[in-house]
């Protein structure tokens, strides 16, 4: 095991925190305030070649491994969960999924302008009715002819007013329950595509979220993502790619507590002396050091896993339950740090705190992840192999991480 990043890696942080510290922290109190998403990033981010990191360069990507990819989640989420959140899902979600499961038309056609930025992919699972319960799904696509006809509606989707391509899942037979969802490519522009921000949420405010819907849209055969019936269990695979982003950018916010409040720490005196002398404080910071680092060992095993082409599943879930766990309590003790100034959005912390919530129920509750683990361990789950893995990362240097 090595645990140093290679050069290229090094460089890849140094770029994204400048590109955080002049495009996004100047800006990004005002934006939370007015719940503004300023879609003007995505292309700024194209331009590092950042929204497609880890996808191959024959694909149009940058060809970096997938740590690479945990890296600019996290520096990313160090300014804003909203643009690590647009990185998730048009990355990991979307692109990669792509990747895995696409056809060669389908990677040329939809991956290729992705991973250059040229155009924006979102992921449409999560609907009213079903969350964790994904069986619980309404939306079907029904065969007809040389198209399937999609009816239905998706809700809490990220980049759903901004984003070009959706990866859509409904039914294409309801009797076989989990065995009957199937994968669609779904674009912006056909005739019964809609969609609708959501308003007045609690964080991640400066993110564009809300609800997409489609009316008799017309989907070509083409677009079908692997086989009928396989959309359940590209969806999971789709996860634990998502998930391995969000607890990227779990272990960023936790940085960005731990940054914004040792830095309070030496600007506030209390009793005498600066607050950071007092030993209650000091837990504090401690716990917060303790999250980063074991968050931060967690994602990054995952993402050796990916570059090593091996199943993951078990190991994102870990990673993504803790790591999130981990930012919400660190977001909690940065407010407590800063007082009643954390009360203000004078100070970051507050807005840590509200994003930090999100990520412990998307993408997996806490709870949903509880149970996988203990279902590992206790031998009643294990993980069946996939007839389309995620590619291994390759480089002619294999400098991943020596």
């Amino acid at each position: 095991m090595n645990f140093h990043f290679s050069e290229e890696q090094k460089m890849l942080r140094d770029t994204v925190r400048s590109f955080v510290d002049k495009e996004i922290m100047p800006y990004i109190t005002e934006w939370d305030r007015q719940g503004k998403f300023d879609p003007a990033i995505i292309p700024k981010l194209a331009d590092l070649g950042l929204m497609g990191v880890c996808i191959p360069e024959n694909y149009g990507g940058s060809g970096m491994d997938y740590n690479s990819l945990a890296i600019v989640c996290e520096e990313l989420e160090r300014g804003d969960t909203a643009f690590r959140t647009a990185v998730s899902v048009h990355t990991g979600l979307n692109s990669m999924t792509l990747l895995q499961w696409g056809t060669e038309e389908q990677k040329q056609k939809y991956l290729v302008p992705q991973a250059k930025g040229t155009k924006i992919g979102a992921f449409g699972l999560t609907e009213p009715g079903a969350g964790s319960d994904v069986a619980a799904l309404q939306s079907t696509a029904v065969k007809d002819g040389d198209h399937y006809i999609l009816n239905g509606q998706k809700t809490w989707i990220s980049l759903c007013d901004t984003a070009d391509h959706f990866l859509v899942f409904a039914y294409t037979d309801k009797s076989k329950r989990h065995h009957g969802i199937s994968a669609f490519i779904v674009e912006r522009t056909w005739e019964g595509f809609s969609s609708k921000a959501i308003k007045g949420k609690h964080g991640i405010r400066s993110g564009n979220t809300g609800e997409i819907f489609f009316e008799d849209v017309k989907v070509p055969a083409d677009n079908l993502l692997g086989e009928e019936g396989e959309g359940f269990k590209i969806a999971m695979s789709a996860l634990d790619n998502g998930r391995f982003t969000v607890a990227a950018g779990a272990v960023g916010q936790i940085m960005a507590c731990l940054e914004a409040s040792v830095n309070y720490c030496h600007e506030r005196d209390t009793f005498g002396k600066p607050i950071g002398k007092h030993q209650l404080v000091q837990q504090m910071i401690a716990k917060m050091e303790a999250g980063l680092q074991m968050s931060r060992l967690l994602v990054y095993r995952a993402g050796e896993l990916k570059n090593e082409g091996k199943r993951n599943t078990r190991e994102t879930s870990l990673a993504k339950w803790q790591a999130c766990d981990f930012a919400n309590k660190a977001a909690d003790d940065a407010m407590q740090v800063h007082g009643a100034y954390g009360y203000s959005d004078e100070y970051p912390v507050e807005r840590y705190l509200r994003n930090s919530k999100a990520p412990v129920i998307y993408e997996g509750t806490r709870e949903i992840h509880t149970i996988m683990q203990a279902e590992y361990v206790l031998g009643y789950r294990q993980d069946k192999p996939l007839n389309k893995m995620l590619p291994a990362w390759e480089s002619d240097e294999k400098e991943f991480m020596k």
